[in-house]
């Protein structure tokens, strides 16, 4: 039986004062479905793209950001309507058999208990995210006593810049080294190491490992380790 990889701190967790999660891939299991929608989409307009090619340029970017390639390198116009159509087939996809990552909902229970305050945050526009955390029962977990839900529109740069988690981290009151960021894309890694947040890398969806190499405080492949003390 594997082990799973394990945070390099005794407990990620740690001390913190604040937990910030990444909604697509850490927290919902949507990560599967939108590189596909994509790949799809790409090739409508002259792109041809693979589900794995998806995730390798654009894992973790705003869908600015994917728009703005897609039309250079597309055939055909790209109409500005393009994002929207895009967010509407990941949802009716996410919709027809919404899920959590495995062990979201102890991780949540387990913060509760502690007190530990958690918000989202995320490359996804509000709609996108709102809809994911509702399908899923998430949003009440994120929005009851306080709003703590942050996108990409909200900032003026979305990640890798780090202008996203400084963001989440002065609204909810916590220094940035008082905080941890959970990521399973290299873009995301790349900003909360730049905003000088911890950062764990999530591998339970289709991120390699190596892919957040540079997470400061390594990977785990199950969020239950990031409450769990580790063993020994």
């Amino acid at each position: 039986m594997r082990t799973p990889a394990r945070p390099s701190a005794a407990c990620a967790l740690g001390g913190a004062k604040l937990v910030i999660f990444d909604c697509d891939g850490v927290l919902v299991d949507t990560e599967r479905i939108g590189p596909e929608v994509v790949a799809a989409m790409a090739a409508e307009v002259g792109w041809a793209l693979t589900p794995e090619d998806v995730r390798a340029l654009f894992l973790g970017t705003p869908e600015s950001y994917l728009l703005e390639q897609l039309r250079a390198h597309a055939t055909v116009p790209v109409p500005d309507s393009w994002p929207a159509e895009y967010q509407a087939r990941v949802a009716a996809e996410f919709e027809a058999a919404p899920h959590t990552m495995p062990g979201v909902r102890e991780v949540l229970d387990a913060l509760d208990a502690r007190g530990v305050p958690y918000c989202v945050a995320s490359s996804g526009a509000h709609a996108r995210i709102r809809h994911s955390l509702r399908a899923t029962g998430l949003w009440e977990r994120f929005t009851e006593g306080s709003f703590r839900v942050f996108s990409t529109d909200d900032v003026p740069h979305g990640k890798p810049a780090p202008d996203l988690f400084l963001h989440a981290a002065a609204e909810c009151g916590a220094a940035p080294e008082h905080c941890l960021v959970v990521e399973d894309s290299p873009a995301g890694v790349r900003a909360a190491l730049a905003a000088r947040i911890p950062v764990l890398g999530y591998t339970g969806g289709p991120t390699p490992a190596e892919w957040l190499a540079d997470a400061t405080l390594g990977t785990v492949d199950d969020l239950r380790l990031l409450v769990e003390p580790a063993a020994g």
